[in-house]
């Protein structure tokens, strides 16, 4: 049992037959009930659906998508990800989350990976953080990001950060 359970109001909507049936037989599917499907799909939304388009996120085929990104060099790769995508990133977390600190933009990072498809571990043990993240974008994807995690933790916080990746994988860790 938690100590601290969260605070619930009720709330009433008119839905069509037809969205009813089809959340009726998502939550059946994923062996939920239909209000918890409810309050995840709201809390997505409102965590991170609400603000793609504001900031500029649009959709691709992860298959192109990686086409793509496979096709730059590593010196492309690492100039882009210094020259516009630690910018962009930094300026995303800070519309979204409000403020920039290590807490508040390792939230928003987090719910990035996890909106991108990309499976997320965190552990914290007291003041030291480890992230590890699997994804199947490739190796030029992973270096992408650990340029923008290095330049961030550096520029922004003033920490060192230890990345490595590989194809499929991505995992960092820091001391607070």
């Amino acid at each position: 049992m938690s100590s601290n359970p969260k605070k619930t109001s009720t709330i009433t909507f008119r839905l069509d037959d037809a969205t009813i049936k089809r959340l009726r037989s998502e939550s059946s599917t994923r062996q939920v009930s239909t209000n918890t499907l409810v309050n995840q799909a709201l809390k997505q939304f409102l965590d991170w659906g609400m603000y793609e388009s504001t900031i500029g996120f649009v959709l691709i085929n992860k298959q192109v998508f990686v086409h793509v990104f496979e096709k730059l060099t590593q010196k492309d790769v690492i100039q882009i990800a210094s020259r516009v995508g630690k910018d962009e990133v930094k300026n995303m977390a800070l519309f979204m989350k409000g403020k920039m600190d290590v807490k508040s933009f390792l939230s928003w990072f987090e719910l990035r990976m996890i909106n991108s498809s990309v499976q997320v571990s965190h552990i914290q043990e007291d003041e030291f953080h480890r992230y590890v993240m699997k994804h199947e974008l490739g190796k030029n994807w992973s270096l992408y990001h650990k340029t923008i995690l290095e330049l961030i933790f550096e520029e922004a916080f003033n920490k060192k950060i230890n990345v490595k990746i590989d194809k499929t994988m991505i995992s960092f860790e820091f001391s607070e």
